[in-house]
């Protein structure tokens, strides 16, 4: 007869699993970052229901950084303002973030001059926004001692910037433009648009005359019609595809 298994490790990595994973989320509660519980930092503007997730990533000179309401900022997300902490960078904020803009996990904005988030944009993970670049202009120099280059960024509002993009600075994007994964952007880049690739040329334009061009290659998605409940979309969700489509075919055809 086989000897029964001793139990009691196993047990007992289970409970201290799950008070690893307590402690984590309540730590994560609570060291999250909102207008109501700011915790060390004074931003110049922190605006309601915005919250920095914990762990926080690099963050100075938050007395120049302005956020609007309703943002999502992710984990280890920086955000400085200045070449350095504790320079006194003026009267007006240098890194302005409008409502509701979402920086994914990991992303970098690094404002030492002027950066411009617009209102509705958002960021996937590891995007990186800066306003100074290295200069290299003496051979003799290490580049990393020469004194950089500084250029104003704008983010114009409504956009998405896929995963691992880079808006180097000087960059001007317009309104609701997409940025493709991986692409490092300079320049202007006119509204309406899809850019990708290094540096990044546009590659798709909607204009009111000729709409998308080239064309989209797929259907634009259904919204959701008004009135639809969430328990409705959850019956829906449990239906086959057949069903589905029997439910979609129009009235006539049956």
């Amino acid at each position: 007869m086989p000897k029964r298994e001793n139990t009691h490790p196993s047990r007992r990595r289970r409970l201290a699993q799950r008070a690893v994973h307590a402690v984590w989320a309540w730590a994560q509660r609570t060291g999250s970052v909102t207008a109501e519980h700011p915790g060390r930092f004074r931003f110049a503007a922190l605006g309601h229901g915005t919250r920095l997730a914990f762990p926080l990533g690099t963050v100075f000179g938050e007395p120049w950084i302005r956020l609007g309401a309703h943002c999502v900022i992710g984990e280890q997300v920086t955000l400085t303002a200045g070449l350095m902490p504790d320079l006194d960078l003026g009267p007006e904020p240098i890194l302005r973030i409008g409502d509701g803009v979402v920086l994914g996990r990991g992303s970098h904005v690094i404002a030492d001059t002027t950066v411009t988030i617009g209102s509705d944009c958002y960021f996937g993970p590891y995007v990186y926004v800066t306003s100074t670049n290295h200069s290299y202009d003496d051979p003799h120099q290490p580049i990393g001692k020469q004194w950089p280059r500084m250029e104003p960024v704008e983010i114009g509002p409504g956009c998405w910037i896929g995963t691992g993009a880079v808006i180097l600075p000087g960059a001007r994007i317009g309104r609701n433009v997409v940025v493709a994964a991986g692409a490092v952007v300079r320049g202007t880049v006119p509204d309406h648009a899809v850019v990708a690739g290094a540096p990044a040329r546009v590659v798709r334009r909607w204009t009111p005359d000729g709409g998308w061009q080239p064309p989209l290659r797929t259907p634009a998605p259904v919204p959701i019609p008004d009135g639809v409940t969430p328990e409705q979309l959850r019956a829906l969700s449990q239906l086959d595809e057949e069903t589905v489509a029997q439910l979609a075919r129009p009235a006539t055809e049956s």
